[in-house]
């Protein structure tokens, strides 16, 4: 995860206690989304962890999914989660140790992971590759420490389904093209499969959710963002910009608003 482009709060470089902030903020809000509820269950009955099995969480972020992790395998199995952001580490510390969870943590990179070859039972790895500059290396290490039967389960956005109704087509592809310039793969997600195929992995399934905004209020921080960054491109005036934000309003205002991306997830095994 340290491979991430600069423009990424994830990005070491960045780490601040305000980027943190709206990190945890970010992730909270994604672990109650109905999309992302969906198919992290889907991903988890795929994965069907048992108990006393050895689990890695690469990219734990706040630790929720650690901590699943952690009560699936109980108090026989292990649990570890990557996370290289030293505030979300911490908060991920805190909120096991107050769950009375057994999951554990460390520092670690996606690129090098810090564990012996195949020593691991199940690999969760969610929204990470879209942060790396080398993001098959990643997954080949996923590979790497696997146990044969093995799995693994990656879960990744694919910012390029991005839709935004209603507006102006060119310039609602002008603003959505901002969520294109914010991660190093925007497009990780359609290749989830061909990346777990090439490393020398299985596919046993497939899945995918459309995250849905709600439709009765728009997303300001989100549609503010894309639209400075497509300003700063020349791709999109302000002007533009003004009359988008007028229609979105009213939009939402009226119950109307569509505002979605969609995520994808592949569970694959490391043959025996």
């Amino acid at each position: 995860m340290r491979d991430t482009r600069p423009t990424s709060e994830f990005h070491a470089p960045n780490i601040s206690v305000d980027s943190t902030a709206r990190l945890v903020g970010a992730l909270d809000a994604q672990d109650v989304n109905n999309g992302v509820h969906r198919l992290r269950s889907w991903a988890h009955s795929a994965l069907t962890v048992r108990p006393g099995e050895r689990a890695l969480d690469i990219g734990a972020g706040t630790g929720s999914q650690t901590r699943n992790l952690a009560a699936a395998v109980g108090p026989q199995g292990r649990v570890l989660g990557l996370e290289p952001n030293p505030g979300l580490r911490a908060v991920a510390e805190q909120r096991a140790a107050e769950a009375g969870s057994s999951a554990r943590f460390a520092d670690g990179d996606a690129l090098s992971l810090p564990l012996p070859d195949s020593t691991v039972d199940v690999v969760w790895c969610e929204r990470v590759l879209q942060h790396l500059a080398e993001p098959e290396k990643a997954v080949v290490e996923i590979a790497r420490v696997l146990r044969p039967g093995g799995r693994v389960a990656l879960l990744d956005t694919d910012w390029a389904t991005t839709i935004l109704h209603p507006g102006d087509p060119e310039t609602v592809a002008a603003l959505t093209s901002g969520a294109l310039s914010a991660a190093a793969d925007p497009y990780s997600g359609r290749k989830l499969v061909g990346r777990l195929t090439a490393a020398g992995l299985v596919i046993d399934d497939r899945g995918s959710q459309a995250l849905l905004q709600d439709h009765t209020s728009v997303a300001w921080p989100l549609i503010r963002m894309m639209a400075e960054s497509a300003i700063r491109r020349g791709l999109l005036g302000e002007a533009q910009r003004d009359g988008l934000y007028e229609e979105l309003a009213e939009a939402a205002r009226k119950g109307g608003l569509h505002m979605s991306v969609t995520m994808f997830g592949a569970v694959a095994h490391r043959p025996a």
